[in-house]
């Protein structure tokens, strides 16, 4: 593609930074009362509130011939279509197909993949009924009542998510446990907790070599057979992956394998078989609930016109906060403690997607790519870090996301965590002016010295720029539009920026060079120069 920073879209956006880019929030909400009108859209029973984002309208309109200009349409319909957008790789990416519509056909290589990805869905409906209906059974012919997923980054962190943000609608007879860190710890809580006889174990990895999956997987098998003997592992364990070899080695059963394809990348595999576990704990209509609500988003981003689309909207505000205003974090605020670990899957999803330094064509980026991703339930992020984004010198946008039915059965708690949400958000906008902080003062009763003194410390600069998705409550159905919603603002900005958003080669090189140092770490006295004295004290503090 052309250089980005001279076309005349992008000329035009620098052109408007030095002049409606400016403004205060304070001014704009002041000069316009429709503002929210103007900078809001409601679709899909979900409200896009982007009125706090600093933008005016030619701004706005200036970000959608940005869009268009770099062949954002062609790109929606070739990634839908099977279009090999995973460059480097040269594969097609097509996590949208594992929620598309059962007639739909969808050809890559010459060959339809829907009929295979159906397939996949009945496999899991079939075992996950069985689980549930008492069919399927352990060696001891006991029932299951607990799930190990050993999985991690896109084969841990969506399962997590998702088993945390839907716990409402988990199974009764049924506890989801996952286990992703290597250093052991997770495991043995784990397995200190359940039944060999009653619990299942799910290994989540695609090429079945991932170091840290492999090595937990092989103590839990340990751990079974210790205790029920080498038969019970055909009956314990099922498996997530492509590698029927390593899954023969394991004495994984073959009805026990679900499949993975080469064009569902990591991070956005939770519609595949990686969401197993998560149909397990909560049964497969409420799976298929949550990639019904991702279609929805699907549908809505590639027919939606861009002035009215959710993820082209979300992405094109994200390159006007990275780009222009230079604000280098997005902070994710949910105002439902369900959402808990939402920021956690979105650092994956977008830090891994566009944390990248060349486009396409292997040229060095001309700009600042992706930002860094992070975040906490509302009510305790006020009472940690919001004080540095009210009054410190960092420079974040930030995103509110809260339903406006509780996720409980104290409705009253949300009504509260909702009043914060909109207050936290019109604080971060608007700012608390001398005025209005010598005001408060003088009407407590203080006097003029006071007044002076505490005036400065009492000051809210304000104008940050804010989103706020809103929805009437936190079932499968919302959460599937919310997370599409998330991976497609990613995909768009990797659009504006000519980069690969689904390859990951920066997660690569500190897995080889670990790789080559295990054997260091077991052995410290053969450490390289370099490492010597490191390892030192290593061999000195091990325990015996």
């Amino acid at each position: 593609m052309s250089s980005l920073l001279q076309t005349p879209e992008w000329q035009a956006l620098n052109a408007l930074m030095l002049s409606d880019g400016t403004l205060h929030l304070r001014d704009l909400f002041a000069d316009n009362p429709q503002r929210f009108e103007q900078f809001s859209r409601c679709d899909m029973e979900m409200l896009f509130d982007f009125s706090r984002q600093r933008v005016t309208q030619p701004i706005l309109q200036a970000l959608i011939k940005l869009a268009e200009a770099r062949g954002l349409k062609e790109q929606i319909r070739a990634m839908f279509s099977g279009g090999v957008i995973n460059t480097t790789e040269r594969r097609a990416v097509l996590h949208t197909a594992l929620r598309a519509d059962a007639g739909r056909k969808i050809v890559v290589n010459g060959q339809d993949v829907m009929p295979a990805v159906r397939a996949n869905l009945e496999h899991m409906r079939a075992f996950v009924e069985g689980v549930h209906g008492g069919r399927v059974r352990g060696v001891t012919d006991q029932t299951f009542t607990d799930v190990v997923n050993i999985g991690i980054g896109g084969s841990d962190l969506g399962v997590v998510m998702v088993n945390e943000a839907l716990a409402r609608y988990r199974h009764p007879g049924i506890t989801l446990h996952c286990v992703s860190n290597i250093d052991g710890s997770q495991l043995a809580d784990v397995l200190s907790k359940v039944n060999a006889a009653s619990t299942l174990f799910v290994v989540c990895s695609k090429t079945f070599t991932t170091l840290e999956t492999l090595s937990n997987a092989k103590i839990a098998r340990q751990w079974l057979v210790d205790q029920l003997g080498d038969d019970a592992v055909s009956r314990h364990f099922v498996a997530v992956s492509t590698n029927d070899q390593a899954m023969d080695a394991f004495q994984i059963a073959p009805e026990n394998r679900f499949t993975m394809w080469d064009w569902v990348g990591g991070r956005y595999s939770l519609w595949s078989s990686v969401g197993l576990s998560i149909a397990l704990s909560m049964g497969m209509a409420h799976f298929e609930a949550l990639l019904h609500g991702a279609r929805i988003m699907d549908e809505h981003f590639q027919q939606t016109p861009f002035e009215n689309n959710y993820p082209v909207l979300m992405g094109l505000l994200g390159i006007w906060n990275r780009n222009f205003l230079e604000l280098d974090s997005l902070a994710v605020l949910p105002y439902d403690q369900r959402l808990h670990r939402f920021a956690a899957y979105l650092q994956q999803l977008d830090m891994e997607s566009n944390g990248k330094r060349v486009t396409h064509g292997g040229e060095p980026v001309e700009c600042d790519t992706g930002a860094v991703v992070w975040g906490e339930p509302g009510s305790n992020a006020q009472h940690s870090f919001f004080q540095l984004l009210h009054q410190g010198t960092a420079r974040t946008a930030l995103d509110f996301i809260a339903p406006v039915n509780a996720s409980s059965d104290y409705q009253g708690q949300q009504n509260l965590a909702l009043a914060n949400c909109i207050g936290q958000a019109q604080a971060f906008a608007l700012g608390y002016t001398e005025q209005e902080a010598r005001h408060e003062l003088t009407a407590r009763g203080m006097d003029t010295e006071t007044i002076e003194r505490l005036t400065p410390h009492k000051l809210h600069l304000g104008n940050r720029p804010s989103s706020l998705v809103l929805f009437a409550r936190l079932d499968p159905t919302t959460l599937g539009k919310l997370i599409a919603l998330y991976e497609h603002k990613v995909f768009v900005q990797s659009v504006i920026w000519d980069i690969n958003a689904f390859d990951q080669w920066g997660v690569e090189l500190g897995k080889k060079v670990a790789d080559a140092l295990v054997s260091v770490v077991e052995r410290p006295e053969t450490a390289p120069d370099g490492l010597q004295g490191l390892m030192g004290y290593v061999k000195r503090w091990r325990t015996p």
